[in-house]
């Protein structure tokens, strides 16, 4: 058989698909009206038992599902959160959805799933998009490329309840869920610098993040506790693995080098790493390294990455309780900042403490 008839056979069969079952068909085949049909399948008093039955048998054997968002238009009830997130793939932000999603199934809700690509005009239109479908709620961490946040103060201002997690926006009233990114970073600048480290460099992300000015403070409060001059030269914008593989060499090429790297997240310290060890120094004995987050990235290098734990499932189950919390009217005119600790993990690319 020629391959264009194959074609037209496929488009056929497609074509001929029958599509989802609706009240109108059910109505239609039985002989009854829709509205009988739609109290028979909530099993209204009003209709006999026998209708009923034969409308809830037709739809079983015929597969009828319910239109869950023209229900939500009809009763303004829809138990549906909607979630923004930078990265799906993201170690972090999966384990933040996972918390989401475990809470949420607890407590009856769905949740929606929208992905900014760390790009502010996709952000804008899945808050447009979420808006439309009428969510419950919104769970949002910014693009790192947002800078203006008049498509969440459209949420607030349809009366739809919000909730940012890890990238945050200080300038919207509601409530938020972040690690302790500060002390995070001061902790793991304070154990490089007492395994012998001096030159600590720091890859940041951009300046206008709350986590970027937070986890920088931490880095340089550490800095200024040990009396350790700050050199500018050792700080630069740089939150990806491609990127630090990319700058990386430049810093190792100094006169005065670096003897530690503290990067913004696993990504960019496994970058850090793989770009050392081709330029042929050995970690941790030459150069020391420290990410940010400890996920997939930090198991999965060579040696291991010591990095601060985000604890990303707690604060996906935090996110979630807050919003839900606000969506059932428990919590109306209060507005939490729940902080989550952070913890070392110390692995292959640090020192160890001396005794």
């Amino acid at each position: 058989m020629a391959v264009k008839q194959v074609y037209n056979i496929l488009f056929y069969l497609c074509a001929m698909k029958k599509s989802p079952i609706t009240i109108k068909d059910i109505a239609r085949e039985l002989g009854i009206s829709p509205s009988t049909v739609s109290r028979a399948l909530q099993s209204h008093p009003d209709i006999s038992l026998s209708t009923r039955e034969k409308v809830q048998q037709y739809a079983k054997e015929h597969h009828y599902k319910p239109n869950g968002l023209a229900l939500s238009l009809r009763t303004n009830k829809n138990k549906t959160i909607g979630v923004i997130i930078p990265e799906i793939v993201h170690y972090f932000f999966s384990s933040v959805l996972a918390g989401i999603e475990d809470i949420a199934d607890k407590e009856g809700y769905n949740v929606i799933v929208c992905q900014s690509g760390e790009n502010y005009e996709k952000e804008v239109r899945n808050t447009e998009a979420l808006i439309s479908s009428r969510v419950s709620g919104v769970l949002a961490s910014l693009s790192k490329n947002t800078t203006n946040y008049d498509h969440f103060q459209e949420i607030v201002d349809s009366d739809i309840p919000l909730v940012f997690f890890d990238r945050i926006c200080i300038g919207i009233l509601t409530d938020k869920v972040v690690v302790d990114d500060y002390a995070g970073a001061y902790a793991a600048a304070d154990y490089l610098i007492k395994t012998g480290c001096r030159r600590i460099a720091f890859f940041s992300s951009p300046p206008h993040l709350e986590i970027s000015k937070n986890r920088k403070n931490g880095y340089l409060d550490a800095l200024r506790f040990h009396k350790i001059d700050i050199d500018e030269q050792l700080i630069r914008i740089c939150d990806t693995r491609e990127d630090a593989i990319r700058v990386t060499p430049e810093f190792l090429a100094m006169d005065n080098r670096p003897d530690a790297f503290f990067a913004i997240n696993d990504q960019c310290a496994a970058g850090i790493l793989f770009a050392v060890k081709r330029y042929g120094l050995k970690v941790p004995e030459e150069i020391s390294i420290f990410g940010f987050s400890d996920g997939e990235f930090a198991l999965a290098s060579d040696p291991m990455l010591s990095t601060v734990e985000q604890h990303g499932f707690e604060m996906g189950v935090h996110a979630a309780q807050l919003l839900i919390s606000k969506i059932k009217g428990e919590t109306q005119g209060r507005y939490t900042n729940k902080i989550i600790k952070t913890n070392l993990q110390i692995r292959g690319t640090t020192r160890i403490l001396p005794a």
